[in-house]
C-alpha cells in the first residue's frame, strides 16, 4: 500500500468471515463475556433465538482487522465506532466493506489520517447480502509514511 493508493473513494479490500461457535467461545474467554446468549442452547430456545448470538464487539475486531490487513504495520487505529442493526448467529458468514471518505495530514505524526465508512453484512452461500448487521460504522487510522 502506497500513499497514492490511499485516496478518497478508494475501496478497502473486503473481509469475509464465518463465525463459528468455537470462535465465539474463544472470544468469550478472551473478553470474559460469558452471557448465555452466546453459547447456551436451553437459554436460546427459551428466548426464541435460532442459535447463539455473535457478541457485537466481534464486529469491531473484524473492522480493525480489515484495516490492519489493508494498511499493514505502519497503521494505528485511532477511532472506531459502529452501530448494530441486526443480530448475527453462530455459523453465519459476514462481509466487512469499507470506503475511504477522507485523507488528511496527521497533525500528530509523519503521515496521514485516513477515515473510512464501513458496513458489515450477513451473506448467504452465493455471496448475496441477506441483511445488514452493522451500519453506520467508521474508523480513523493514522498511517505513517
Amino acid at each position: 500500500m502506497t500513499g497514492a493508493d490511499i485516496a478518497v473513494g478508494a475501496a478497502v479490500p473486503h473481509l469475509e468471515r464465518t463465525i463459528t461457535l468455537t470462535d465465539m467461545v474463544a472470544y468469550a474467554g478472551a473478553t470474559w463475556d460469558w452471557h448465555r446468549m452466546h453459547y447456551d442452547p436451553d437459554f436460546l430456545t427459551a428466548k426464541g433465538f435460532p442459535g447463539p448470538v455473535v457478541d457485537g464487539q466481534v464486529f469491531g475486531a473484524l473492522l480493525a482487522e480489515q484495516l490492519q490487513d489493508w494498511l499493514g504495520p505502519r497503521a494505528v487505529l485511532r477511532t472506531l465506532d459502529f452501530r448494530f442493526k441486526n443480530l448475527v448467529f453462530a455459523g453465519e458468514t459476514v462481509r466487512c466493506t469499507a470506503q475511504v471518505t477522507a485523507v488528511e495530514p496527521d497533525p500528530d505524526g509523519d503521515g496521514e489520517l485516513v477515515t473510512v465508512a464501513s458496513t458489515v453484512e450477513v451473506i448467504g452461500p452465493d455471496g448475496e447480502a441477506l441483511r445488514t448487521a452493522v451500519t453506520p460504522a467508521g474508523a480513523t487510522v493514522a498511517v505513517r509514511r
